[in-house]
C-alpha cells in the first residue's frame, strides 16, 4: 500500500471505528434534547441494537480521513461520520425486512426484526434516519452554516430519491417485484443504492474542508471508484466468500435472482473490473500526494476485503 502499511491502516480503521462507536453511543444515549419530549426505551434499544457493537465503520472512516487531507479537525469530521453511518444503519435494518430481502443474520446476529418485530424495526429505521440530519446540522461541526447546509443538502441526495432509496426500488424491480421486463442497469444501481453513501464518505471531507473545486471533483471521482469496487467486491463475497466470515448468508443474491456485476462480468471479469477502479481511484486522489496515502490504502483494503 502506497505510503501506510497494512498495520497502520487497520489501528487507523479500528481507533476511528472505536470513536465512532463511542459518539453513536452518547448520541442514542436515553437523555432527552431541547425540543424533544421523551425517548420510548423500546425505540432507544431497537436503534441502539443495530448500529451499536458492529461494523467497519468504512463510511465514517472515509468522512475522517478525506477531512484530513485538508486539516479539519477530528471531532467535526466523526459528527458527519456519525450522521452518516446512522443512515447506513437505518437502510440495513429496512433492507433486511420480509418486505425487502427478508433477512434472518446481519454481523452475525438475528436482525432487528427478527429480534423484536416489524414495526419496531421500521421505527427503528425511521428514527436513525431523522437523527442523521439532527446531528448534521449541528453548529459543532463547522463555524460557517453554509458549509452545514451543503453537508446536509449532499446528505439527503445521496441517502434519497437519487441515491440509495431510489437505487433500493430499482434493484426491487431487477428482481422482478413489479412485473414487466425493464432492463437491469447494474451499474446505475449501485451507483445508487451502495456507492451514493461511500461517495458521500469523500465528498463530505471536500465540503468541509472547504475544498476548491478541483479538489472536490477529485475526492468525488475517487468516491465513485471506490463504491463500485465496493459493490463488485461484495457481489464476489456473496458468490465465493462464507457466512461465517460475512455474518449473514452467502448467496443471497443468488437465491432472489439479483442481476450482479458477477453475473454479468463473470468471475474473472469482475475482478478485472476491480483492478481497474483500483487504478482509477488511485489516479483521482494523485493531486493531494502523500496526502492521499490513506485513502489509497483505504480503496485496496474495499477490494480486498473478505466480509
Amino acid at each position: 500500500m502506497t505510503g501506510t502499511s497494512p498495520s497502520d491502516f487497520a489501528k487507523r480503521l479500528d481507533k476511528t471505528a472505536d470513536d465512532t462507536e463511542a459518539l453513536l453511543g452518547r448520541l442514542l444515549a436515553d437523555d432527552i434534547l431541547h425540543d424533544e419530549i421523551a425517548r420510548p426505551k423500546r425505540l432507544m434499544d431497537a436503534m441502539r441494537y443495530s448500529s451499536l457493537n458492529g461494523g467497519k465503520r468504512l463510511r465514517p472512516f472515509l468522512v475522517v480521513e478525506s477531512a484530513a487531507v485538508f486539516g479539519v479537525p477530528r471531532e467535526a469530521a466523526l459528527l458527519v461520520g456519525a450522521a452518516l453511518e446512522c443512515i447506513h444503519c437505518y437502510s440495513l435494518i429496512h433492507d433486511d425486512l420480509p418486505a425487502m430481502d427478508n433477512s434472518d443474520l446481519r454481523r452475525g446476529r438475528p436482525t432487528l426484526h427478527k429480534k423484536t418485530d416489524d414495526a419496531t424495526a421500521i421505527l427503528a429505521g425511521d428514527g436513525l434516519l431523522t437523527l442523521a440530519f439532527d446531528i448534521v446540522t449541528r453548529d459543532e461541526i463547522h463555524r460557517d452554516a453554509n458549509v452545514r447546509l451543503l453537508l446536509t443538502r449532499a446528505l439527503a441526495r445521496c441517502a434519497g430519491i437519487g441515491g440509495m432509496v431510489g437505487g433500493q426500488i430499482l434493484d426491487l424491480a431487477g428482481e422482478g417485484r413489479f412485473g414487466g421486463n425493464e432492463p437491469i442497469d447494474v451499474a446505475r444501481i449501485q451507483q445508487m443504492k451502495t456507492g451514493a453513501l461511500l461517495r458521500y464518505g469523500c465528498i463530505a471531507g471536500a465540503i468541509l474542508g472547504q475544498a476548491s473545486q478541483k479538489e472536490y471533483q477529485a475526492l468525488d471521482d475517487y468516491g465513485r471508484a471506490l463504491g463500485e469496487a465496493f459493490q463488485i467486491a461484495d457481489d464476489l463475497l456473496d458468490v465465493e466468500g462464507d457466512a461465517a466470515a460475512l455474518g449473514k448468508p452467502a448467496g443471497a443474491d443468488a437465491a432472489l435472482g439479483k442481476t450482479t456485476f458477477v453475473t454479468q462480468l463473470g468471475i474473472e471479469g469482475a475482478k478485472q473490473r476491480v483492478r481497474d477502479l483500483l487504478a482509477r481511484a488511485d489516479g483521482a486522489v494523485s493531486i493531494f500526494g502523500d496526502r492521499a496515502a490513506v485513502l489509497q490504502a483505504a480503496a485496496r483494503f474495499v477490494a480486498e476485503r473478505k466480509n
